[in-house]
């Protein structure tokens, strides 16, 4: 009797263990709260969080996050938590390079949006492109980033490289016929020398000419140059009628004041880089009637964007989302709308991400900034813009079009 109790004690531990064991396995299968674990999948996101140009940056990081956080908050890709992981390219070609390397380490990177500056994308696209990572970017408006070095024979160098915005040689020339039609027949141009401001002072120099208008001084200056008194003596010299300047705001409006200073009163227009009220507390007072084009219409008066403006506010960023929020927001939205289709069978991210360019290639969406689709190059089909005027210390809508 004494050898039966023993042995059906030993028959009863074996039982209760082999049931604890099977419960802490069901618990470690759905993370130990009932719930379906989930694999992770990550949106890198490479822009300048710090510097200059932060302002710009972060509004592309939040847009970014609250993009991220919804697609979570609604399941939309099931089995899967979507994370954002930011890296600041401090607006510099090498710090970038070096945040895409990283990027590019992690096998949960699926996709990146970014960059700000084309001159960084420069850096940015033979490193994701290597690591079939895509990249969409909301701000990069260089036709060379998709379309290569020759304008008469486009060729795409890197077929995971997609962008929400239009481009410079659609928005130099929607400057310069906005200036031919305000009659303005002479121009003078500066440029930063970056991959930017010199592909969008081509584009404009091209345009005005073709439009009958005369460029009376071509100039450059350097990035970090503080003191603009030679360029801004040769170009007063030159009699213009209006300044195009191609760069970012941190240069071109401390330019635009030392100019007035000199007495070269005339109107400064630039791109979507010097759209920000950035420029305008740079510039000062005598910003006054200065102007930008910028991509897209104005966001506030979309009827696409009303439900992104209001969670963004919502989401308590404290940064507002700036010109290229939106574009960040719809360039995450392209990624997540690629994701639904690569990871719904795939066994981890990683194996994933060659299959996530080609379903960007093929998305179609009403984004906050309008239709969001890609040409056989990787841009938006949607090629809206807007120029904007300095007026009461305020940029204001003055024409959008196409």
């Amino acid at each position: 009797m004494r050898k039966q109790l023993v042995l059906t004690g030993a028959t009863l531990l074996a039982t209760v263990l082999a049931v604890s064991s099977c419960g802490t396995r069901a618990e470690e299968a759905t993370g130990g709260s009932g719930e379906t674990a989930t694999k992770v999948a990550k949106i890198g996101v490479i822009a300048p969080l710090s510097g200059d140009l932060s302002a710009l940056g972060l509004g592309i990081q939040n847009a970014v996050d609250l993009a991220v956080k919804q697609a979570n908050e609604k399941g939309t890709i099931p089995g899967w938590t979507l994370e954002i992981d930011p890296q600041d390219d401090q607006a510099l070609p090498d710090t970038g390079k070096n945040a895409a390397t990283k990027l590019a380490g992690d096998d949960e990177v699926v996709g990146v949006v970014g960059t700000l500056n084309s001159s960084v994308a420069q850096s940015v696209q033979p490193v994701l492109s290597g690591a079939n990572i895509a990249q969409v970017s909301p701000a990069n408006t260089n036709p060379t980033l998709t379309k290569g070095a020759d304008p008469a024979s486009p060729k795409r160098s890197y077929p995971g490289y997609f962008r929400t915005c239009t481009t410079d040689d659609v928005q130099g020339p929607f400057a310069a016929r906005y200036l031919l039609d305000q009659g303005i027949k002479k121009v003078a141009t500066i440029h930063d020398k970056k991959a930017y401001g010199q592909g969008l002072v081509a584009a404009f120099t091209d345009a005005f000419k073709s439009g009958g208008g005369t460029i009376v001084q071509a100039e450059t200056i350097n990035p970090d140059d503080k003191d603009f008194s030679a360029v801004i003596s040769k170009v007063k010299g030159a009699g213009p009628e209006a300044v195009y300047y191609g760069g970012e705001f941190p240069q071109s409006g401390p330019l635009a004041q030392q100019a007035r200073a000199a007495g070269l009163d005339v109107p400064v227009m630039g791109g979507d880089g010097m759209y920000t009220p950035s420029y305008i507390e740079l510039a000062g007072k005598t910003s006054e009637g200065d102007l930008a084009t910028s991509v897209g219409a104005p966001v506030e008066t979309l009827d696409s964007a009303k439900q992104f403006v209001t969670d963004y506010a919502a989401g308590g960023y404290d940064q507002p989302y700036e010109a290229y929020g939106a574009y960040a927001y719809d360039a995450a939205n392209a990624i997540i709308n690629g994701l639904k289709v690569s990871l719904a069978s795939a066994a981890d991210a990683k194996s994933a991400r060659q299959a996530t360019i080609d379903a960007i290639g093929k998305v179609s969406f009403d984004g906050a900034s309008g239709p969001v689709a890609f040409d056989e190059f990787g841009d938006n089909t949607t090629k809206i813009l807007t120029v904007y005027k300095v007026t009461d210390g305020k940029w204001k809508a003055d024409k959008t079009g196409s």
